[in-house]
Protein backbone atom coordinates (compact mmCIF):
# COMPACT_ATOMS: atom_id res chain seq x y z
CA UNK A 1 0.00 0.00 0.00
CA UNK A 2 1.24 3.48 -0.83
CA UNK A 3 1.16 6.25 1.78
CA UNK A 4 0.23 9.74 0.64
CA UNK A 5 1.76 12.50 2.75
CA UNK A 6 4.47 10.44 4.42
CA UNK A 7 6.10 13.84 4.97
CA UNK A 8 3.42 14.52 7.61
CA UNK A 9 4.64 11.46 9.54
CA UNK A 10 8.29 12.49 9.22
CA UNK A 11 7.65 16.08 10.34
CA UNK A 12 5.52 14.93 13.26
CA UNK A 13 8.20 12.47 14.42
CA UNK A 14 10.78 15.27 14.29
CA UNK A 15 8.57 17.44 16.51
CA UNK A 16 7.52 14.53 18.77
CA UNK A 17 10.52 12.14 18.98
CA UNK A 18 8.60 9.74 21.22
CA UNK A 19 6.42 8.85 18.19
CA UNK A 20 9.26 8.04 15.79
CA UNK A 21 9.55 4.29 16.44
CA UNK A 22 5.78 3.78 16.46
CA UNK A 23 5.30 5.73 13.21
CA UNK A 24 8.20 3.99 11.48
CA UNK A 25 6.83 0.60 12.51
CA UNK A 26 3.33 1.55 11.32
CA UNK A 27 4.68 2.77 7.97
CA UNK A 28 6.70 -0.42 7.44
CA UNK A 29 3.62 -2.59 8.07
CA UNK A 30 1.46 -0.45 5.80
CA UNK A 31 3.92 -0.51 2.90
CA UNK A 32 3.72 -4.30 2.70
CA UNK A 33 -0.01 -4.57 3.44
CA UNK A 34 -2.57 -5.44 0.78
CA UNK A 35 -5.71 -4.80 2.77
CA UNK A 36 -9.06 -4.85 0.98
CA UNK A 37 -11.28 -3.52 3.77
CA UNK A 38 -11.38 -1.89 7.17
CA UNK A 39 -12.03 -5.32 8.66
CA UNK A 40 -8.70 -6.57 7.30
CA UNK A 41 -6.98 -3.49 8.77
CA UNK A 42 -8.50 -4.22 12.16
CA UNK A 43 -7.42 -7.87 12.01
CA UNK A 44 -3.84 -6.76 11.37
CA UNK A 45 -3.98 -3.93 13.93
CA UNK A 46 -6.44 -4.94 16.67
CA UNK A 47 -6.19 -1.59 18.48
CA UNK A 48 -7.21 0.26 15.32
CA UNK A 49 -10.79 1.52 15.18
CA UNK A 50 -12.70 1.49 11.91
CA UNK A 51 -14.58 4.80 11.72
CA UNK A 52 -16.42 4.17 8.45
CA UNK A 53 -15.89 2.34 5.15
CA UNK A 54 -12.65 4.14 4.44
CA UNK A 55 -11.33 5.82 7.59
CA UNK A 56 -9.44 4.07 10.35
CA UNK A 57 -8.00 5.53 13.57
CA UNK A 58 -4.70 4.17 14.85
CA UNK A 59 -3.11 4.67 18.25
CA UNK A 60 0.46 5.95 18.17
CA UNK A 61 3.06 5.80 20.93
CA UNK A 62 0.95 3.89 23.41
CA UNK A 63 -2.27 5.75 22.65
CA UNK A 64 -0.97 9.23 23.48
CA UNK A 65 -1.37 10.22 19.83
CA UNK A 66 -3.95 9.45 17.14
CA UNK A 67 -3.50 8.85 13.43
CA UNK A 68 -6.44 8.89 11.01
CA UNK A 69 -5.98 7.28 7.63
CA UNK A 70 -8.43 7.32 4.72
CA UNK A 71 -7.95 4.20 2.63
CA UNK A 72 -8.62 3.75 -1.05
CA UNK A 73 -8.57 -0.03 -0.92
CA UNK A 74 -9.15 -0.47 -4.65
CA UNK A 75 -6.07 1.59 -5.57
CA UNK A 76 -4.10 0.49 -2.46
CA UNK A 77 -3.49 4.05 -1.24
CA UNK A 78 -3.52 5.33 2.35
CA UNK A 79 -4.06 9.07 2.86
CA UNK A 80 -2.88 10.67 6.12
CA UNK A 81 -5.83 12.78 7.29
CA UNK A 82 -4.84 13.60 10.85
CA UNK A 83 -1.95 13.07 13.22
CA UNK A 84 -1.99 14.67 16.64
CA UNK A 85 -2.30 14.30 20.36
CA UNK A 86 -5.20 12.53 21.98
CA UNK A 87 -6.49 15.94 23.18
CA UNK A 88 -6.28 17.37 19.63
CA UNK A 89 -8.13 14.33 18.32
CA UNK A 90 -10.96 15.03 20.76
CA UNK A 91 -11.40 18.47 19.13
CA UNK A 92 -11.82 17.31 15.51
CA UNK A 93 -14.42 15.46 13.46
CA UNK A 94 -12.59 12.26 12.57
CA UNK A 95 -14.87 11.58 9.60
CA UNK A 96 -14.20 14.90 7.84
CA UNK A 97 -10.79 16.16 9.00
CA UNK A 98 -8.19 16.63 6.29
CA UNK A 99 -4.68 17.58 7.33
CA UNK A 100 -2.67 19.59 4.84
Amino acid sequence: MRVIAKSVLVRFAEQHPETRVSLERWHAVLRTAEWKSGLEVQKAAPKAKVLNGERVRFEVAGGNYRLIIAFDFRRQIAFVKFLGTHAEYDEIDALTVSQH
